[in-house]
């Protein structure tokens, strides 16, 4: 029998975190199965799934334990069995426009009120090629529900996206 559990790290950034936590788990016989990882701001952050044999659990968050006195924030969490709703429909929201405070709120706000689900939010900064001004970018993958309007879904995201003056493109 085998156990999943979710981690988040947070570090100061330095070469071996990666090697450190592929060690620890390879050591307990587990399975490095998803992750998504970078370098923001001099820091590590990381989200990782992993399975291990279930009688190997224990000793794998005693050992990652052991990892935060050397500085590493870890948070573990074991996975549920979460089942989308039948029939969900799998979309992408890419938005782009001048960088403003506010921007992920409003977005989210508007895909909540329609039961949407974020399952996947990559965001970034950049400065324009032409007027240097910082362009917001994010790209989205979302879950929405069977009985969830679109048309209503897209008119609320439009009405957004000119309050907001940013350009939002709803894909399937």
């Amino acid at each position: 029998m085998s156990t999943s559990f979710v981690l988040s790290i947070i570090s100061d950034d330095h070469p071996g975190i990666v090697e450190t936590l592929s060690e620890l788990l390879r050591e307990h016989g587990g399975n490095w199965t998803e992750s998504s990882m970078l370098s923001l701001a001099g820091k590590f952050a990381g989200i990782l799934l992993v399975s291990l044999p279930e009688d190997e659990s224990e000793a794998f968050v005693d050992g990652l334990r052991a990892l935060e006195e050397s500085g590493m924030q870890i948070l573990v969490q074991p996975t549920g069995e979460v089942q989308p709703a039948a029939g969900a429909r799998e979309f992408t929201l890419d938005l782009v426009g001048q960088d403003h405070p506010g921007i992920v709120n409003e977005i989210t706000e508007v895909l909540a009120d329609h039961q949407v689900n974020v399952q996947e939010l990559e965001t970034h900064c950049q400065s324009a090629s032409m007027s240097g001004e910082m362009l917001f970018l994010a790209h989205a993958r979302l879950l929405i529900p069977p009985d969830t309007s679109l048309r209503k879904l897209q008119e609320s995201l439009e009405d957004l996206a000119n309050e907001l003056m940013v350009d939002i493109k709803l894909d399937e």
